[in-house]
């Protein structure tokens, strides 16, 4: 089957949300708890139920076991794209954040206009929460996690932070309760599960709630208590090949110049991850509310399986800052006692676009929003086992660390085109890899010579999608402006609602020739925000 023109992907794609945006209606008495627990770089092969033993995942094991595996989950190849994703079900690249993440001297974060899967919860009477790392934008008040709809916030802005105090990114502090800077001490991980805990506890039991526990494990810089240092002290790093040429090579040279392997470590940040998801899954058992609530466990993206990494994703192909199957297709399990199936696989295409309408459409939470998702509702596919296929093209993309340097991918249930770009000031060198999905789920047979028409048209369909990349979103930077200073302390940093004008910014040209320059911009994107203009390559005004 081939993949449909772009018009046709389109009209298919507001055809199916309109078809399954409904909320599902009788499959519980009450409106079901909501926990999204999300891991920050995990492996394909770091978790019990993919590979024996390796690693202690006990209670990422259980909720495999007590529910569903979503076998074919795709997350973005890096974390800010996948939150977005997950907080908005849009397309990342239409909100300026397909390429890069948020790094903290970016001025950028997600639109206010878009909305946020906890605004609707709230506003359908739930109570909401984050705990643990936001990375959705930090330099004004608006992008903050208070804003968008959660209403207790304990945690992180950034990344990077580190496992133990002072939780500090580019040298400022970074750690808080809504907007008020605070010292607890301890390991990271665990202050994280201790706090969703204290907060199920003394929830308003009256109402459902919402919790999201966004965790920083297993990201780099790695570290752990002392216990799980030594209970993994003596294991061999013994992964084989990424088959990609970035991870392998820094492997290759770390093991040349005497470097210790990664692997142990990052094996004891996992494990203590599935310690605090135990915790949690244990308050709820304490608080008799297993069988009231879904839980969502998975990956912001594939395993960091280079050197510094030590992630294992075999036999997927590839990691974290590629469009293989190892950095795209992640570790996810999804519980509901009662209404899903225990020990069941779903195999299904879900990416992290869907997660909001189909949890929207579990609890009947209606999203009311103004902005067509891309997202689906994929319940039907979870609860009741439906088969559902993709015909529509699924993107995803990262410029991540090198600009310039693009991995690319388009798929659907049958082909996959996946496409490394690397951009010169006078050139652009492009490779493709075509694979038959279905038949080769680990990637290791390229057609792209045998079939040259899909290619063609598949590469066609990834470059109209680009050209929806606003021109000011995020693209890869390591390093900031030059000068730019860091503040103190992070939760100082957003500039509040009170010193902002109460209308998004217009730009620098005159609103009445905005939408022509737009036409002017072309493939190099937009300059009007969710402009998806008639024809996205021959030119042509917004729809």
């Amino acid at each position: 089957m081939k993949p449909f023109p772009l018009a046709q992907r389109a009209a298919l794609a507001i055809v199916l949300t309109g078809m399954l945006i409904a909320p599902a209606e009788g499959l519980a008495g009450s409106r079901p708890n909501i926990v999204i627990f999300l891991a920050d770089d995990l492996g394909w092969a770091d978790v019990g139920y993919h590979d024996e033993a390796v690693i202690r995942t006990p209670s990422i094991d259980r909720l495999a076991r007590e529910g569903a595996q979503l076998d074919r989950f795709y997350a973005t190849p890096i974390c800010s794209p996948t939150r977005a994703a997950l907080m908005t079900a849009r397309d990342p690249i239409r909100l300026g954040v397909a390429y890069a993440t948020v790094l903290p001297w970016s001025n950028n974060g997600i639109h206010p206009d878009e909305r946020f899967m906890p605004e609707s919860f709230r506003d359908a009477g739930y109570q909401t929460a984050m705990v643990g790392k936001w990375h959705l934008g930090h330099a004004q008040q608006t992008y903050h996690p208070n804003e968008r709809g959660f209403e207790h916030f304990y945690g992180h802005l950034h990344t990077e932070v580190g496992y133990f105090p002072p939780f500090a990114n580019q040298g400022g502090k970074d750690f808080q309760v809504n907007g008020q800077s605070i010292d607890d001490e301890g390991y990271e991980t665990f202050l994280l599960a201790d706090e969703a805990s204290r907060w199920i506890r003394e929830r308003d039991k009256e109402k459902p709630f919402f919790l999201y526990i966004p965790f920083i494990a297993p990201h780099t810089p790695l570290d752990a208590p002392e216990d799980l240092k030594a209970r993994y002290a003596e294991m061999e790093d013994d992964r084989k090949p990424t088959r990609s040429g970035h991870s392998d090579n820094t492997r290759r040279i770390g093991k040349l110049s005497g470097r210790p392997s990664a692997r142990p470590m990052y094996a004891a940040v996992v494990d203590a991850m599935d310690q605090a998801i135990g915790r949690v899954l244990a308050t709820l058992d304490e608080e008799d509310l297993a069988k009231d609530t879904i839980v969502l466990f998975f990956s912001d993206n594939g395993g960091a399986a280079y050197a510094s990494g030590g992630a294992d994703n075999v036999p997927l192909r590839g990691g974290k800052g590629n469009t293989f199957e190892g950095g795209i297709r992640v570790v996810s399990v999804m519980r509901w006692p009662g209404v899903i199936e225990p020990g069941t696989k779903v195999e299904s295409i879900i990416s992290v676009m869907d997660v909001f309408p189909s949890l929207a459409a579990a609890a009947n939470v209606p999203i009311e929003g103004t902005r067509k998702l891309d997202g689906r509702n994929m319940w039907p596919a979870i609860a009741e086992k439906k088969k559902i296929e993709r015909e529509d093209l699924l993107f995803f993309a990262s410029e991540t660390p090198i600009r310039g340097s693009f991995s690319l991918t388009a798929f659907n249930d049958e082909w996959k085109l996946v496409q490394q770009v690397r951009q010169g000031l006078l050139s652009a060198d492009v490779t493709n890899y075509l694979f038959q999905i279905d038949d080769d789920p680990n990637e290791y047979n390229n057609l792209a010579n045998e079939y040259p028409d899909i290619v063609g048209e598949m590469a066609e369909a990834i470059h109209e999608w680009r050209t929806l990349h606003p021109v000011s979103g995020i693209r890869s930077t390591l390093t900031p402006p030059p000068g730019w200073r860091a503040p103190r302390d992070w939760a100082t940093y957003p500039v509040p609602i009170a010193s902002l004008q109460p209308e998004t910014a217009p730009g620098m040209a005159p609103p009445s020739v905005l939408p022509f320059l737009d036409w002017m911009h072309g493939e190099s994107g937009r300059l009007i925000y969710d402009c998806e203009p008639y024809s996205l390559l021959g030119g042509g005004l917004c729809k």
